[in-house]
Formats: structure tokens, C-alpha cells, sequence
């Protein structure tokens, strides 16, 4: 039985409907869904029922129940934002939906209703600083994370106490994190048995392992490593990041390099070792590990073919397959019902 997987075409106010084979990575068209407004962050809640999606012409955040036999998505709620998210989550127990504004300087948490569609008003809308580019909750669902990043950002990660029954913040003791260097955080990823978090750094295009304090919900920086080869003199940024369920590969997309790095992670430490580099089309900010399987799905701006992970090498290899011929905004993954080997975090913007 195929999972499914969706792609946002923000420019063409659409997501498109896959199934993409467990076994092979093949994937097959099922049609179109018409979203207008321009959508592009998503995230799948973790029973894997409820396509979130962010409107970011529009400024609107809109739910879509997903059929469990087919995959097709029908609307179940919408809300007004004051400005567009760059990035959307749950939480834990996807009770909540956590959204991060770029421009906006800030982030919000809105409640999710029985019906699983996102509710208005947010129970909490917090101005951090422009450049805010990521929000989620730890594994514990008690504490959550704000990077912002450097230059047009103030080079911060904002530390939060998070109450997952009411979905309130609270700043953290120290409220911030200070990167080593202005490396400019921007997405994060969790080890999935260890006390470790790792940020890509969009600026300093490396990626930071954080000591997590899991009784304090505080960061600690343990280790930076380049996501270039070593000699490159180009421009280039880091964008997303993602870890297999695993926990012993880690992956981040080079923008300007047009390459994805490939780490391999110490199984006693958690420390990462660079392993190489897999070409890319250019700009490729996202990419998501398929749970279980060696199949990544990876965001493009541009046509280009598919990859595919080697475990084994800790690499990823191409296949032959186009996604979309348009430019992709986000790409998103459901199980189907009774196929679901863990809560799937989509890629998003």
C-alpha cells in the first residue's frame, strides 16, 4: 500500500496529490486540489488526519481532513493571520499549531478544535525580532525553540516554556541562546533518544549541535560543522535539516553549492562526522527523510530528478523521477490507516 505525499505550487495556488511507493520511492499523480492564496508551509498533524496549510498571499492558516483510502483533502477550517507565516508545526500532541513569521517578528500558537481544523483566536502571539524562522516543541512537549537569523536577524535562539494543555509561552530562563559565531540559525532537528538538537546555520553554512538541558529546556552549543567542502570559496546558505529515525544520518541542503551534505552521527555521542556531498538543482532549501525507508523527498526550485538515501553510505543518490515541473513551495507525507511507524514531520517553508 502507498503513502501519499503532497506538494504546494504556491505560484499556481495548488497542492498537488501523489502516492509514492514504500518500496521504491516511485511516485504517481493523483490530481490537483485548488488552494488559493499562495500555499507553501505545511504540516501534517501527528495522527496523520489533517493537512495544515499556510495561505501566505492570502494570510490565512487552512485545515484539510485527509481520506485515509485515497488521500484526498477537503476543508474543514480556516483562519485570518495578521502577516504570512514562513513556517508552521504542532505540537507534541498536535493539540496546537505553532507559526513563525519572518517579517513579522514574531510567532503565534493557535488552537486546534475537536473537528482537528485550526481555531481562532491564537492563545498566544509573541513579537521576538525579525528573522524569526523556525518554532517547534521538544519531544517532552514542554519547552520550545525560536531561531532567528544573522544579518537581517539578531542571531538568536529564543528558549520558551511551553504549557501543552493550555499552549501558553514563557521565556525561558535565560530567554536566549547565543550561537557560537554569527552562524544564523535557522531550522532545527531533534536526535531521536538523545539529549541533543541541531540547527542548521543559514549564514555560516554549518550546522550546531546543541546540548539539551531536558529538565531546564536550555541550549548549550557542543559542535559546528561545515556543510561545504572544504576549499569552496563560492556563495552559498544553509537552509533546512533533517535526521533519519534512526539517529545515525543527518542531511542539510547547500543553497548557492547546490548540494545536500551528508553527515553520519556518533552513536555514543551524537557528534557528527561530514560524509560528502550529492548535487543538487540549484537552491534546494528542503528535503524530509522518509521514516524507515530510503527514500528522502527533497523541494526543488526547478525541474530536476528525485533522490534517494543510501544508509549504507550515509549518501544520498539520484533517481530519474520529476516531482513537478513547476517551482514547489513545500512537500508533505501521510500514511495511510494503519501504516504508521511514527508521527511524520513534513517539509516546511
Amino acid at each position: 500500500m502507498a503513502d501519499f505525499m503532497y506538494v504546494a505550487l504556491q505560484g499556481d495556488d495548488k497542492i498537488v496529490r501523489f502516492t509514492l511507493d514504500p518500496a521504491t520511492g516511485d511516485l504517481a499523480p493523483l490530481g490537483d486540489i485548488a488552494v488559493p492564496g499562495g500555499p507553501a508551509p505545511m504540516v501534517v498533524d501527528p495522527a496523520q488526519r489533517v493537512l495544515h496549510v499556510a495561505r501566505r498571499g492570502e494570510c490565512k492558516l487552512s485545515s484539510y481532513r485527509i481520506d485515509q483510502r485515497t488521500g484526498d483533502l477537503s476543508p474543514i477550517g480556516t483562519v485570518s493571520l495578521p502577516t504570512d507565516p514562513c513556517y508552521i508545526a504542532t505540537d507534541r500532541r498536535g493539540r496546537f499549531v505553532l507559526s513563525a513569521y519572518y517579517e513579522g517578528r514574531g510567532i503565534a500558537v493557535h488552537p486546534v478544535g475537536p473537528d482537528g481544523a485550526v481555531a481562532d483566536p491564537p492563545v498566544e502571539r509573541r513579537e521576538t525580532a525579525r528573522g524569526a524562522h523556525c518554532f517547534q516543541t521538544d519531544p517532552t512537549n514542554r519547552f520550545g525553540f525560536v531561531p532567528h537569523i544573522a544579518g537581517r536577524g539578531p542571531n538568536e535562539i529564543w528558549q520558551f516554556r511551553f504549557d501543552q494543555e493550555t499552549g501558553h509561552l514563557t521565556p525561558n530562563t535565560p530567554p536566549k541562546a547565543l550561537p557560537p559565531g554569527e552562524v544564523g540559525p535557522r531550522h532545527y532537528c531533534f536526535h531521536p533518544s538523545k539529549d541533543i538538537v541541531y540547527f542548521s546555520n543559514e549564514q555560516g553554512c554549518s550546522v550546531t549541535a546543541y546540548r539539551l538541558d531536558t529538565s531546564a529546556g536550555t541550549l548549550s552549543a557542543l559542535q559546528t560543522v561545515s556543510t561545504l567542502p572544504k576549499g569552496y570559496k563560492g556563495q552559498s546558505s544553509c537552509a533546512q535539516i533533517r535526521m533519519t529515525p534512526s539517529g545515525r544520518f543527518l542531511y542539510a541542503p547547500n543553497r548557492g553549492h547546490n548540494s545536500i551534505a551528508s553527515f553520519a552521527v556518533d552513536t555514543a555521542t551524537g557528534l557528527l562526522t561530514p560524509t560528502g556531498h550529492t548535487p543538487a538543482e540549484p537552491v534546494p532549501p528542503r528535503l524530509q527523510p522518509r521514516p524507515r525507508r530510503q527514500v528522502p523527498l527533497r523541494r526543488r526550485a526547478g525541474v530536476g530528478p528525485a533522490d534517494r538515501l543510501s544508509h549504507r553510505r550515509c549518501r544520498a543518490t539520484r533517481t530519474a523521477q520529476d516531482v513537478s515541473r513547476r517551482h514547489p513551495a513545500d512537500v508533505g507525507l501521510d500514511h495511510p490507516a494503519g501504516r504508521r511507524p511514527r508521527p511524520l514531520s513534513p517539509i516546511r517553508s
